[in-house]
This record gives C-alpha cells, structure tokens and sequence, in this order.
C-alpha cells in the first residue's frame, strides 16, 4: 500500500469518525449535562466572572486557578481559530458561525463537568502543586488504572508531538506564503529558541508566561475585530441576517462548497467542537493543577473558556472574514484558511497588516505550544515520571515543533485526528460513569451559595458525594 493510499484510508476514517460519531456523541453529552446541571454555564455565568477576576494569585505556592485557565486559553486559541473559522465559512457558508455559537454554548457544560472531575480527583504533585485529569480521574473515580495509562500514553503523543507538529507546520506554510523570504527552518528555530527555556523550567514556569500572553493575546486580536466592525458598522445588521438565514438554508447564495443547511450545520458543529475542545479530555489536565477552594470553581471558570474561544475568538475571526465583501464569497475556491483571515484583515485595515498579522499568528502558535506541554507533562508525572524526564519531555516537544516546520506531514495530520478522536471517546465514556460526583460537587457548592457562605469543599464525609476523594488533597 503507497503512502497515498495510506493517507486516504487515514482521512476516510478521520472524516467518518469526527463527522459523525463524535460530534453527534459531543453534541448530545453536551445536551445531557446541561439538563443534568440545570444549564450551569447560564445560571451560573456571573459566578464564573466573578471567580476570574478575584483568582489571580491565589495560589499559595502552586498554580492559581487564573494561571489554569490561562494554559487552557493558551491551547483552545491556535491557529485553528484563525484558519479553522475561514475553512468552515467558506464549507458551510455564513451559517457555519451560528452552529459554531450553538455548540459551543452547550460544549460549555460539558468542560464544566470534566475540569470539576479533574479537580475532585486531583492529586499532590511537587513543590505545592497539584495533578489532575483524565488520566486520574479514570485511575481515582473509576478504578482503572489499565485505561488511565491508555489515556495518558495516547495524551502525551498527540498532545505533546503531534499537535505540535501540525500546528508548526501551518505556522511555517502560513508565514513563507506571507513573507517568502523566511524560510521554514527558520520559523523552527525561532519557536525552539523562545519555547525550550519556558518549558524546561516546569509546570508553573508554563503557567506564569501563559497568565500574561493568553489574555493579552486574545484580548488584541478581539480589539482589532471592533475596530473592523466599528468601521463597517452599518453592515454589520446584514452580516448577522446572512448568519442566521444562512444557517437553516433559507438563501442559496449564502451555501457554502457543499451547499445548503447541512454543510453549514457539519462545519459549524466539527469547527466549534474541536477549537473549544469540550469533551476531549484535553482542557481537564490544566485545570486539575489548580489551587482552588472548591472544584465547582475551576469547573466554572474553564466553562467560560469556551465561551471565550468561540463566542468571542472564533466569532472575530467570522466577522473579520464575513465583512469583508470583496475577499470573500461563500462557496469560494482557492483561497482559505489562515490566508484568507489575513487577507479579510488587509481589505479593512490596509496592507501594512500583513506582519501584525504573521506576529499574532506565531504568538497563537507558541501559546499553543506551551498549552501542549502542560497537558502532556501532566500525563508524565501520571506514568511516573520525575523532574528528569519533564525536562526530557520539555526537549522532545521544542524538537517536534522544529520538526514540524521543516517536514510534509499529511498522514501525521490525519494521525493527530484520530487520536485526538479517540481520546475524546474515552473521556466522554468517563465523565459520564462519573457524573454523579460532578453533580454532587454542584449541588454542594450551590447550597453553600444559598446559606451565604463562601463554597469550601470536603472530600470526605461530603453527603452529596458518592464516596471519599483522594486522600491528602480534599481534607482541610
């Protein structure tokens, strides 16, 4: 079998697996926790505004719970977020965005459940740290140790080497295509130069560089999108109507290449869900480091994640790319992705764009990047690994993102898929046999709330829970 039979075969069960079993099975488990938690990310969307804003350094020698949320940040908003957003307008046409917005506001019940499991099972890490996730919340809530280390293998490589890969890779076509005169490997030497002494000083050294690019970067790329719509303002009405009409396939002018609703309601779920990543069991091992008084916290302060993401990332990006009339059309061929952001960004604001544009493009990379490393150093301290190996992980990470900067890797991007898929499929059938806890851990913090008092968590002897948490963690 030829390498190109190969990739087919990768990408024909790639397009079959998030298509269709994981974004109905993400959709419908959102769906199910939002009931089950009584539409926590409404009811509760001023407590997680709240819990942001007063979290910053409190973290007693550890990881505050604003620095855990910052890593998520910085590995939910990549270069997908801008390149992911364009390729799904231009598939599914206007109406992708509004199915982007529907998943990800239910998407957020879902991060609230797996990030609030990742802290009830946490564990006592080094230097007044904590471990948390997937891997442990198999391991602690269920009893398995056998499927925690399947989680945490498959975590650290297409976490940790993979998505790295590919997100370096993209940043390298995007920045030659932009500025033919740097070439790829110097790109990659670029990020090993600016990314190896962050992750070689561990975990917290990872959190506090992420605590100030994260927001700033976001927030920049936010600001930029109300200038665009401030100067379109009175097309704007228009965009939203497009929006709308085109997600429920009222217009055929708004079909995107496939045509009609149902391209519009594929590449808005399959975009939304995998730039957000509810449910895929990555954000968790961010949030299981958290230093926080309650797990319910850290669940509501990653939910808001999503929506930071979504409702305001990936919805810049689509008003970016949707005002501008002149650069795109839906169903349009030929120009996507991240060019076609940038592209979007010089019709509004002028050709002088174009560097602004390639820095904020690598900044989003390098964030990711660090995102990366945490997830997967939280999986070797999982398997049992000491500061020597973090370290030796912290170098094969900056040597995969070289790596991806300098190879072709269509059978690695369609690889980094299917695993991601499958870690996916195995956190979903995890939170969902642990839901009670997640569930108890609300309703504990909810009755707190109403006698008026500030939520502090028990791991033993809670009445609400199923059982006893780990020992050492939830005590005092």
């Amino acid at each position: 079998m030829s390498s190109g039979d190969i990739e087919n075969l990768l990408n024909t069960v790639d397009d079959a697996l998030y298509t269709y079993v994981l974004s109905l099975l993400l959709v419908a488990v959102g769906l199910y926790f939002t009931f089950r938690t009584g539409a926590v990310q409404l009811r509760h969307f001023r407590t997680m505004l709240a819990t942001i804003t007063r979290s910053r350094g409190h973290a007693d020698g550890g990881i505050s719970s604003f620095q855990a949320f910052a890593v998520g940040m910085a590995a939910r908003v990549g270069i997908g977020n801008v390149a992911g957003v364009a390729l799904a307008v231009v598939a599914g046409g206007p109406g992708a965005l509004f199915w982007m917005w529907l998943v990800a506001l239910i998407g957020m019940a879902t991060s609230f459940v797996e990030s609030t499991l990742a802290q009830v099972f946490k564990e006592r890490g080094r230097a007044f740290t904590y471990r948390g996730g997937p891997a442990y919340y198999i391991r602690n809530g269920l009893g398995s140790l056998l499927w925690g280390r399947v989680f945490a293998v498959l975590c650290i490589i297409s976490v940790g080497v993979t998505v790295v890969m590919v997100q370096t890779n993209a940043l390298a076509g995007v920045i030659n295509a932009t500025v033919p005169s740097v070439a790829p490997w110097e790109v990659g030497c670029a990020l090993v130069l600016i990314t190896t002494p962050v992750v070689l000083g561990g975990l917290k050294t990872v959190a506090r560089v992420t605590e100030l690019v994260a927001p700033l970067m976001a927030l920049a790329y936010v600001l930029m999108t109300l200038v665009v719509i401030a100067l379109n303002i009175t097309a704007v009405p228009g965009v939203l109507v497009d929006v709308v009409k085109g997600a429920f396939g009222l217009e055929e002018a708004l079909f995107g290449l496939s045509g009609g609703m149902v391209a519009a309601v594929l590449n808005g779920v399959r975009r939304g869900l995998f730039s957000n990543e509810a449910g895929l069991g990555t954000v968790p091992n961010a949030a299981g480091t958290a230093t926080t008084s309650h797990p319910v916290r850290q669940g509501l302060v990653q939910s808001f994640g999503v929506f930071v993401d979504t409702i305001l990332v990936c919805t810049a990006t689509g008003m970016l790319i949707l005002l501008a009339r002149d650069t795109y059309q839906p169903g349009q061929e030929g120009v996507a992705g991240a060019v076609l952001t940038q592209a979007a960004v010089a019709e509004h604001l002028g050709g002088w764009t174009t560097w602004p544009m390639v820095v904020l493009i690598f900044v989003l990379v390098f964030s990711t990047l660090l995102g990366c490393f945490s997830y997967s150093q939280v999986n070797v301290d999982f398997l049992g690994g000491e500061k020597r190996a973090e370290q030796a992980f912290g170098l094969l990470l900056s040597a995969a993102a070289f790596a991806g900067t300098v190879l072709s890797l269509p059978i690695v991007w369609a690889l980094t898929d299917i695993a991601l898929g499958l870690l996916g499929l195995i956190n979903l059938v995890a939170i969902i046999l642990l839901a009670p806890w997640a569930l108890g851990a609300l309703r504990d913090f909810d009755e707190q709330l109403r006698a008026g008092k500030e939520p502090v968590f028990k791991g033993h002897g809670n009445p609400y829970l199923p059982g006893s948490t780990v020992d050492g963690v939830w005590e005092d």
